[in-house]
């Protein structure tokens, strides 16, 4: 089995989730943030939705630099409401779908480089950029945003199994 064939159904189940509870976000609730230090709801939503699109960036490039030398930063795509996040997700989904369906074993084992004005953060393979700095970074945030709806009262989604708002076994 490929290494993409053997990637892609956790890819899938894991937006699935992220999308279950990208949903559950009332546009009232874009400014909240549970501590002065936390990032808002809308910086939550907004970074989860762009995740899935660090998935081409890692598999189209050998580096991808947040702050080149004299051209501008990286700046996230932002949605403005819950249906504006979601477009965003949904493109992201798909176009970081594709990169994985098309991608090698070998290209998977490449080393890749996040840069910050042309300075290495970190060099890893492909495979784990994908697997911890995509998907588990997804899953850490997601987790966060499943704090912020529980305390404001709005039902979590069951992610692997039921939740304390969606049934039991």
């Amino acid at each position: 089995m490929s290494i993409s064939a053997s990637i892609l159904p956790e890819f899938d189940q894991e937006m699935a989730n992220l999308r279950k509870t990208l949903e559950r976000i009332p546009d009232a609730k874009f400014d909240y943030k549970p501590h002065p230090r936390s990032n808002t709801m809308s910086w939550m939503a907004n970074h989860l939705a762009n995740l899935p699109s660090w998935t081409v960036f890692t598999m189209a490039q050998d580096s991808f630099d947040v702050m080149p030398s004299g051209d501008q930063p990286y700046r996230e795509p932002t949605g403005n409401n819950t249906a504006e996040v979601l477009a965003i997700l949904d493109k992201n989904i798909a176009s970081g779908r594709k990169a994985l369906e098309s991608a090698s074993d070998q290209q998977f084992m490449q080393t890749w480089q996040l840069l910050k004005g042309g300075q290495p953060i970190f060099s890893m393979p492909r495979i784990a950029v994908v697997r911890s700095m995509i998907l588990n970074h997804m899953i850490h945030h997601r987790a966060q945003l499943t704090v912020y709806l529980r305390m404001n009262d709005i039902p979590v989604p069951a992610l692997y199994g039921p939740s304390a708002d969606e049934g039991s076994f």
